[in-house]
């Protein structure tokens, strides 16, 4: 596996049961972080999960402007199928490693409402949040980052973040 597919997803909420994805991007790099390939798309949604997001939610949605553009967004089942195919581009003869910050959370929401997109993945994940905690714990490193709550620039921020990491590491 020479290449990694960095996923961020924005959710109405973490209760995989009852909140849905409204915002999907990512991010095809080497493993130098050269981007390769990438996607974004905001995910269309009922109404009702937008009026039952919780105030943190609600604030950093709407805070981003995500909120207002949901009404506009593409359809599950297109934005499943745009990252089915970035894969099947970028990756014809393997099933890539999901790569991200808490990656293990958006997991669980790929393989709820993106079940299709779930089999073409490897069981492999490289979870920059693992790093953080190290780093920030052990060795008292910390990266500051923005915190967009944007999809793609959450993406931009995870691959920055594990670089810093990485070089702190002597060879």
């Amino acid at each position: 596996m020479k290449n990694l597919f960095w996923i961020d997803l924005e959710m109405s909420g973490l209760d995989v049961e009852k909140e849905v994805i409204i915002e999907a991007a990512a991010i095809v790099t080497d493993f130098d972080f050269n981007i390769l390939d990438q996607y974004h798309s905001v995910v269309k949604q009922e109404q009702k999960y937008i009026d039952n997001m919780d105030d943190w939610n609600k604030k950093h949605h709407g805070e981003s402007g995500l909120i207002e553009k949901i009404p506009n967004g593409k359809d599950p089942a297109q934005v499943e199928m745009d990252l089915c195919a970035l894969i099947e581009k970028n990756f014809p003869k393997d099933r890539p490693m999901l790569a991200g910050n808490s990656i293990s959370q958006d997991r669980l929401f790929i393989d709820k409402y993106f079940k299709n997109f779930a089999t073409k993945l490897h069981y492999r994940i490289l979870d920059v949040s693992s790093w953080k905690i190290v780093f920030n714990e052990k060795y008292n490193i910390k990266y500051q980052k923005k915190n967009t709550h944007r999809a793609l620039e959450d993406i931009q921020e995870s691959i920055k973040e594990l670089q810093f990491y990485l070089e702190k590491i002597k060879a």
